[in-house]
């Protein structure tokens, strides 16, 4: 039985003086995950926020806190964001002069370990990681900035992800970020997708009615 695609609204693509209101709602429509884009301006050219921002929004949500560290050295932060309320903690294979013991951390906080990739890094950086991971990341997008277009390139590398998962015969999660709309989120659920990352395609006008136009999409295949 095929798995249900799921979609995780990016907080970064929300409007910070209506964040309260707009994860609320996304709850209330059905939404499981909320997307945390952390970034330190070394690891990618953008700045957005910290765990204080984490720790201010996690007694107003139930939501799984899907936290991206796209941040250099991510290791000297893991407790930080795990003590802040961080339910998944995602590192990228980059960052990390050794990124199994990073999700051996992570995982020892208790806590959901996630491992990521950016476009030009091939899946042999993480497929030897599989048994430390709760959760692998396929950019689909160059990491620091919204708003970019889905790398139809990545199709591949999500289909191979998939299959050395399903060989694992773990329980992992295989999540996408970048470019998702109506027309990309069919495409990275056939390759193999379970959560979509989805920041300016939610919100953006009523975030709820997109939310749910876009887990249709997702699951229509």
């Amino acid at each position: 039985m095929k798995k249900r695609v799921r979609i995780a609204p990016s907080l970064l693509s929300a409007d910070f003086s209506e964040i309260g209101r707009q994860t609320e709602t996304l709850e209330k429509a059905g939404c499981e995950y909320l997307h945390l884009d952390v970034m330190d301006g070394i690891f990618v050219p953008n700045i957005s926020f910290g765990q204080v921002v984490v720790r201010s929004l996690r007694p107003c949500s139930k939501l799984i806190f899907d936290t991206h560290l796209m941040i250099t050295d991510p290791e000297r932060y893991i407790k930080a964001f795990a003590d802040a309320g961080a339910d998944i903690i995602t590192v990228h294979a980059e960052a990390c002069p050794d990124p199994a013991g990073v999700l051996r951390g992570i995982r020892a906080l208790g806590k959901k370990a996630g491992i990521s990739l950016k476009p030009a890094t091939p899946t042999s950086a993480v497929i030897p990681l599989l048994e430390y991971a709760d959760l692998v990341l396929v950019m689909t997008v160059e990491p620091g900035f919204g708003g970019q277009k889905f790398m139809a390139d990545m199709l591949p590398k999500i289909r191979e992800l998939r299959e050395a998962i399903d060989l694992s015969e773990r329980e992992i999660i295989l999540e996408c970020d970048g470019g998702i709309d109506i027309l990309t989120a069919p495409r990275a659920a056939e390759a193999g997708a379970d959560l979509l990352v989805a920041g300016s395609s939610v919100f953006r006008g009523d975030e709820a009615a997109n939310f749910l136009l876009l887990t249709a999409a997702a699951n229509a295949g």
